[in-house]
């Protein structure tokens, strides 16, 4: 009888070795998969970028650099803000950026004619122009035609988008305003300052700059056969020293939430 005892008890042990080497395996693989999991899900971009925007972008890409520094807790982003033509020039005459948008197309193909971008642009937003006035609009202005008699107007510069928009739009309604009753902006933020806080009694603003300000400004529509379509380019510049930060945050701004933001703040899709 011991024989038989002997035997069972050890095919018992060699049975307990198995299973606990077993256990201790899946264990071991269950572990390891949930460590690069976690690890997969908790990467982030990290790095230093400086991004060059137009100046009607300040209060868009502010929202968007927010929600993406959230994101990415290891990224520092700095905001540029500025005339995109002057921008272009900066970057073009040596002036550090990782990412640049602009208003326009055109500062944007100067860049890229000069291979300074790292790749081809993407447009990811359109704006259009409005007239802006004082409250209340006491200079009773309803159309174009009537920024010709009313007194100081403020327009940008004309090697700023909005400026040359401005030229534009007006050129199309056939309306002249003389150069003695026009004040123009660097940008145009200071364009629509000159309405809202100087004495200029009226401009043409981006839509999305005088939505920013509605409790300071009153607004008069620009005919859609009269207006324009600004296309707002983005891409990355080839001097980056951190490039899969910059494809990330320029990712991030052609992303949805990205994309919401926009929106919220009134540009037209692509």
């Amino acid at each position: 009888m011991r024989k038989p005892l002997v035997l069972a008890l050890a095919m018992l042990s060699a049975l307990a070795f198995l299973v606990s080497g077993c256990s201790s395996d899946n264990d071991g693989t269950s572990s390891s998969s949930t460590t690069e999991s976690t690890a997969a899900t908790t990467s982030s971009a990290s790095g230093t970028i400086l991004v060059s925007a137009a100046a009607s972008l300040t209060d868009a890409f502010t929202t968007i650099t927010d929600d993406f520094v959230a994101a990415n807790p290891d990224a520092d982003v700095t905001l540029n803000f500025g005339s995109s033509g002057a921008l272009s020039t900066q970057i073009q005459e040596g002036a550090p950026a990782d990412v640049a948008a602009f208003a326009d197309t055109t500062p944007m193909t100067a860049l890229e004619d000069t291979g300074l971008l790292a790749g081809s642009p993407e447009i990811f937003a359109t704006n259009q122009l409005i007239i802006v006035t004082k409250p209340g609009n006491p200079a009773g202005i309803e159309s174009l035609a009537d920024l010709a008699t009313v007194g100081v107007i403020t327009l940008c510069v004309d090697t700023a988008p909005c400026g040359k928009f401005a030229d534009q739009v007006l050129s199309t309604a056939g309306v002249t305003i003389p150069e003695s009753s026009i004040t123009r902006g660097t940008d145009v933020k200071s364009a629509l300052t000159a309405v809202s806080e100087g004495d200029a009694v009226a401009g043409i603003v981006y839509v999305t700059d005088a939505a920013a300000v509605a409790d300071r400004v009153d607004t008069v529509d620009i005919p859609e056969v009269e207006n324009v379509v600004a296309s707002y380019p983005i891409a990355v510049v080839t001097a980056t020293t951190s490039s899969e930060l910059a494809q990330a945050f320029l990712d991030h701004v052609l992303s949805d939430q990205g994309q919401a933001v926009l929106k919220d703040a009134g540009f037209l899709t692509p």
